[in-house]
């Protein structure tokens, strides 16, 4: 049997190499032990599904494994988006829920996410909680106990989604507006349901790619380029005004320009603070991650609102929601949680928002950042994954971390940071930072300076220095 390593949200495999039924089994044993534990089991646990190859045979199966415990199950009845299951746990004062689903990765990769009571990722010290439950079974010879399937019930997940997250915006100013939207999910779990809600509210909305495919057409259903071609392609020859998308499981949004540009994740979470923070005037403090655009800081500071920089991971973001009053906390993937709602990410709020966004202007995606550039400069962001030898990994580190590196390029190292990974400022133009995969043999260069070309300049000029370590 393969070692099986719990995660931020849970744990992903290689479907049938690492994610096979026995292994799913394990790991949802463990986290019933926590649950039986540490929470109060009594109030059930959600068992909700995407469209990956199996995960509906697997939460089945996950789902006697729960009940054997004499805890009760509620077993979504068709895929859903994460994001249901988060809000559902929550609505329902549940003690927890499992989502079969490994987010983005590839089509040949399948998880299991466990999500805490209060309706999100698990914190670290739940983490580790269960982390040591999954020791405990994996050492013990002890067979499971039969299943109680009378304790599994069935549960619908998306019309109590859709009726909760429809309540968050404006849709009078959406319908007055008369801009046209697409959707694409990607072939994921999210499919249908941006549609449903703009068309119940009058709103022009198609959507590509909405149906089931374990392969995701081909590509990774990371709603980043190049895997929006598609979306691109359909914005450009449909004449929409905005192309809208979520990845594999609906947590993470990407977006699309009428002209078919691209708008990147800290730019989508940039337009959101302006939004709610600018325009909207909500009350709360704004979280980022540590890789995430500068263009926040000046924002916050523009709205008088207290910055919260965390560690790379929206569990972190979710520990600081859950103690403070956060109004919009975001990551560099796309993950985007507001207090609007859950504290937890989710592509469809997210993209509603958007949407009310340019309603509320009048103005298209690029048009918006045009004017947020115009106040605050420019910030353009790019970021590599070297695949490298351990030893390359730690080299690089050092190399970094070290005061021998003065001077990157044209531009002077005026400090550094090391927060989550070793960032690097280059005298006024911007910033670079390197942070190794703590699972791979993978070193993460992220960059952010003033012109497109000096970022790319940045990251060819820390590639080559890597390789040649």
């Amino acid at each position: 049997m393969n070692t099986i390593k719990f995660g931020t949200d849970g744990w992903r495999g290689v479907i049938a190499e690492d994610f096979t039924f026995a292994n799913a089994r394990i790991v949802a044993q463990a986290i019933t032990r926590y649950v039986v534990r540490g929470e109060d089991a009594r109030k059930g646990v959600l068992i909700g599904y995407d469209h990956r190859f199996a995960s509906d045979t697997i939460a089945a199966a996950i789902a006697e494994t729960v009940s054997s415990s004499g805890t009760p199950v509620w077993l979504a009845d068709k895929p859903c988006p994460t994001p249901a299951i988060s809000l559902l746990v929550k609505q329902r004062s549940a003690a927890g829920g499992l989502m079969i689903t490994a987010s983005h990765n590839p089509y040949n990769w399948n998880g299991i996410k466990y999500k805490a009571s209060y309706g999100s990722s698990a914190l670290p010290s739940i983490v580790a909680q269960i982390e040591k439950e999954l020791a405990v079974v994996m050492d013990s010879e002890v067979s499971p106990l039969p299943p109680r399937k009378n304790l599994i019930q069935p549960l619908e997940p998306r019309a109590p989604y859709l009726d909760t997250i429809e309540k968050l915006v404006d849709w009078k100013r959406l319908r007055d507006s008369k801009f046209r939207f697409v959707f694409d999910p990607m072939h994921g779990s999210a499919g249908g349901l941006l549609p449903a809600l703009f068309k119940r509210n009058g709103i022009a909305c198609d959507e590509i790619r909405g149906t089931r495919d374990p392969r995701f057409g081909g590509v990774h259903p990371e709603p980043i380029e190049p895997h929006i071609a598609a979306l691109q392609q359909a914005v450009i020859v449909g004449k929409y005004d905005a192309g809208l998308c979520a990845d594999g499981d609906g947590d993470r949004i990407g977006a699309v320009d009428r002209d078919g540009t691209f708008v990147n994740p800290h730019q989508i979470f940039a337009l959101l603070v302006w939004h709610l923070a600018g325009t909207r005037n909500l009350p709360g403090d704004i979280a980022k991650t540590f890789s995430v655009t500068k263009l926040i800081d000046k924002l916050a500071a523009k709205f008088d609102r207290k910055l919260h920089e965390v560690s790379i991971g929206f569990k972190y973001i979710c520990e600081l929601m859950l103690e403070q009053n956060i109004l919009i906390g975001g990551e560099e993937s796309g993950g985007i949680g507001t207090n609007l709602y859950i504290p937890e990410r989710d592509a469809t709020v997210s993209a509603l928002l958007l949407a009310e966004l340019m309603a509320w202007h009048g103005k298209s995606l690029g048009a918006l950042l045009g004017a947020l550039h115009a106040e605050f400069g420019e910030y353009h962001y790019g970021r590599v994954d070297l695949d490298v030898t351990s030893a390359q990994k730690q080299k690089a580190i050092a190399q970094f971390s070290g005061s021998k590196m003065a001077h990157l390029l044209d531009w002077p190292v005026v400090r550094r940071e090391n927060m989550d990974g070793i960032k690097l400022y280059l005298g006024d133009i911007g910033w670079v930072m390197v942070r190794a995969s703590g699972t791979e043999n993978l070193l993460r260069v992220y960059c952010e300076t003033a012109k497109p070309d000096s970022t790319r300049r940045v990251l060819t000029a820390v590639t080559q220095l890597v390789q040649n370590l």
